[in-house]
Parts: C-alpha cells; structure tokens; sequence
C-alpha cells in the first residue's frame, strides 16, 4: 500500500529551521539533501471513504504499520546512497516539536514524521575515523525466544565495551550517560511529542 510520503527539502530557510527544532544539530543546514519520511494513511483513508459506505478511524495499529513503511524506505534511501558514495545520517528528533513540524509541513491528519535523513559526501576523516563498536551478534540476536539471561547482562557487556573494569567508575559512566539519553529534556519532549503525533494520526 506504500504508507508513506518523502518530503524532499530544499528550501534553505526550512533547513535553517530544522537545525533548532532538531535539537540545535548545524550540520542539517549545510546538507545536500534532507528527506523526511512520514507515515502516511491520508490518502488510503480518503480514498476509503470515497467509495466506501463504513470507513472504520484510523488507529494506533495503523501508525504502526505505516511507521514500519516509512522505515523501510528510509533504510532503502540509506543503502542506495552509500552505494554510490553518499554518507546519510538518521535524525529522530523530527519527532520532537510535532506541533512545529506538523505546521512546517502542513502535514494532514493520519501523516506525520518518522524519521529525517540527511545526506551528503562524507570528509576523508568522517570515512577513516575509528568507528564505536557495535553490539555483539549474540548479544542481540537470540534463537527461538527472548534471552532474558543474556539481556540481563547488559551492565557487563557495556562495561566490557567501553573497557571498564572499575565499578564504581562504570557507574558514574552510567548515570551520566542515562543524563545525556534518558533523563535527558529531548528524550522527555521526545515522549510528550510522540504523545501529540499518535493523536495527530489518529485524529478522526
């Protein structure tokens, strides 16, 4: 059904905008290309109630499925661009300030952003610069059914990672990274925005 719309920005000004209402990041203004993916039941639901006489509300299912598209394609953009060189970066806090966005880019009811790709060739260091290490394929994949012991574990697997063996080190590492991520004012506007956009799909 393609549940999703690209909005392609090329209006410098826009651009300008996203830098603060994406959590002060400069780098969106000076991006090639800026994609923001939606989620989009606007035009299937239209359409249903064109033609059809009981047309059931679009609901929080609906978002799911549509948000899952949109994802997808986003991911699709990603791979295709590094093929030929491009780097991409994903920016998330599209979904933060829904309200503003939502106005930005005067998004109907049941659209609304899921995520932001920026796009542009990376420098010689962005390409050689040792990267963070990833989680371990164990650590992430498990077969069959949850590993809740394996999950339960994460402590020491990040420790691990970040080579720390102190304990009382590794958790002054961890309440300041749960500062920055979790407690953090974006990650709390994040929740009430995703609040506001689940009501904004879902407005009847």
């Amino acid at each position: 059904m393609c549940l999703y719309t690209i909005i392609d920005v090329t209006d410098q000004s826009v651009k300008d905008k996203l830098v603060y209402s994406c959590d002060n990041q400069p780098f969106i203004a000076k991006a090639p290309l800026v994609l923001v993916f939606c989620a989009d039941y606007y035009r299937w639901h239209k359409v249903f109630c064109e033609y059809v006489d009981e047309v059931r509300n679009v609901e929080e299912g609906d978002l799911l499925l549509a948000n899952q598209d949109a994802l997808i394609a986003a991911q699709n953009a990603v791979v295709a661009a590094e093929s030929f060189g491009i780097g991409s970066c994903y920016i998330g806090d599209i979904i933060e300030r829904f309200e503003v966005h939502q106005q930005m880019f005067n998004l109907p009811p049941h659209v609304v952003p899921c995520c932001m790709v920026c796009f542009g060739y990376p420098t010689e260091s962005q390409v050689t610069r040792p990267k963070p290490p990833r989680f371990e394929i164990s650590e992430v994949v498990y077969e069959n059914s949850y590993n809740k012991e394996q999950a339960d574990r994460m402590g020491e697997m990040l420790a691990k990672r970040q080579g720390i063996e102190d304990k009382e080190y590794f958790a002054d590492w961890m309440r300041k990274f749960c500062a920055r991520k979790w407690n953090s004012d974006f990650s709390i506007e994040m929740s009430r925005s995703a609040r506001e956009l689940i009501k904004g799909f879902c407005k009847k």
